[in-house]
């Protein structure tokens, strides 16, 4: 019979490499769980908690025993009344010590695992990344602001902090028992009376005389002990905090005219909740800005870009104008990481691409980077899938797409399109520096 000797240095009954490997398989298989649930959920839904079941298979820690069936062995059987020392016992009929043949037992249920709202969106963003988010090369000068840091004993007199100052020298003066103004003014008081009887008494000038000496002692002792100290003075701390030089934003442009049916404006949103979701979770220092057009376009708030109506022609160069005109307003390229994502089915005045054209070269001079996505339908997608026809807004951003390195184009038809095209376009990349294009 072989003999194991485990002599790696692991708590008792337990392997870290097991665990460690089975933390992992465990991890992965939760991921693979959450990103099959996207296709068969809606997009909002993907930031609530849910339940993801996972395959017992891989679970347990690998371990050795002994086979059931064959060896030689010893074994002491509490409860034995049938058997004694030297007999013989027959071995099990059957296959080996697994479980039972094929059709007998019960199989063991899938582990369920409850994930909270950061759990899934942790497991389904962990993997992307919005490429170059490093803006050129950080400036050498840095801005800073002062920030409140607590207290200190020394400072300017105009940054005492009164109310703490006030609170140490309360606690000082009840510590050091420092006698209070009404005590002296009781002795004060019964002294003058004693001095105005006009026949005192041998008692009362011995009463007067120890009055005085405890009056000059309180006095004396009031002295030593002043009201406010300086080790009773604070003043308010300040830090200066190191702002960031280079911060970012990122442009959401949506298509909202009549050309856009129900289905093109789900598919359009459902990207868009899925870029805000992402940039929300990955991102704290961001800004986001909605824009939406027809034949014009606005910037708005998020709720009406999500869920507000609106109808009329298309004209795709007015949301690249209103874009040129926030960064010219609030966003110089010089300070900022200027990010663009454009949903559209396509669909354009006749001659506005050509100018759609013109419009983004210029945009480009500004992005780290542009995601352009158009909708199709589901019966034109394998027709677009092998070849590059498309719609006049299509082919005129298929020039840019050649000349700018940091411009991406994709087609979605269907839902379950999204996050496969999502992830292609925000796959997590080494991070590089890019200049703008002067």
């Amino acid at each position: 019979m072989p003999n194991f000797i485990d002599r790696r240095l692991n708590p008792k009954d337990k392997s870290i490499g097991n665990r460690q490997r089975f933390l992992k398989r465990a991890r992965e298989e939760l991921k693979r769980a959450v990103k099959e649930q996207v296709k068969s959920i809606g997009i909002a839904d993907v930031g609530s908690g849910q339940s993801v079941s996972m395959p017992t298979r891989g679970v347990g820690e690998p371990t050795f025993q002994p086979a059931g069936d064959t060896g030689d062995r010893e074994r002491v059987l509490p409860g034995n009344r049938e058997f004694s020392p030297g007999d013989r016992l027959r071995k099990p009929q059957g296959g080996g010590g697994g479980r039972g043949g094929a059709g007998t037992g019960e199989d063991e249920d899938d582990f369920q695992f409850s994930l909270s709202q950061d759990e899934v969106l942790d497991l389904f963003f962990e993997d992307l990344e919005l490429p170059d988010m490093v803006k050129l090369s950080l400036k050498e000068t840095l801005t800073f602001k002062p920030r409140r840091a607590g207290y200190a004993v020394t400072g300017s007199p105009t940054n005492i902090n009164v109310a703490k100052t006030m609170r140490n020298s309360h606690g000082r003066r009840i510590a050091l028992r420092r006698p209070k103004q009404a005590e002296l003014d009781a002795l004060a008081a019964e002294i003058a009376e004693l001095e105005q009887k006009p026949k005192p008494t041998p008692k009362d000038k011995e009463r007067l005389g120890m009055l005085q000496a405890e009056l000059e002692w309180l006095d004396r002792r009031r002295r030593r002990v002043p009201f406010i100290d300086t080790v009773d003075i604070r003043f308010n701390r300040f830090e200066q905090q190191p702002l960031p030089n280079a911060s970012a934003v990122m442009f959401c442009l949506m298509d909202v005219s009549a050309s856009m049916g129900e289905r093109e404006k789900d598919l359009a949103k459902r990207f868009f909740v899925l870029l805000h979701m992402f940039l929300r979770r990955r991102y704290e220092r961001i800004e986001i800005v909605f824009i939406r057009h027809t034949d014009e376009a606005r910037e708005v708030d998020e709720e009406t870009f999500f869920y507000s109506t609106q109808s009329g022609g298309t004209m795709v160069s007015t949301a690249l104008e209103e874009m040129l005109r926030v960064i010219e307003a609030r966003y110089p390229a010089s300070e900022w990481n200027i990010y663009a994502a454009q949903a559209s089915d396509g669909d354009n005045i006749s001659g506005d691409s050509e100018r759609c054209v013109t419009l983004l070269s210029t945009v480009m001079k500004y992005c780290q980077y542009y995601a352009y996505v158009e909708i199709i339908d589901e019966r034109e997608s394998e027709i677009f899938a092998r070849t590059d026809n498309g719609t006049s807004l299509w082919r005129a951003y298929r020039t840019v797409d050649g000349d700018w390195p940091n411009f991406q184009m994709t087609r979605i038809a269907k839902p379950g399109d999204i996050y496969p095209v999502f992830r292609k376009l925000f796959a997590k990349q080494p991070q590089t520096l890019r200049q703008p294009r002067k």
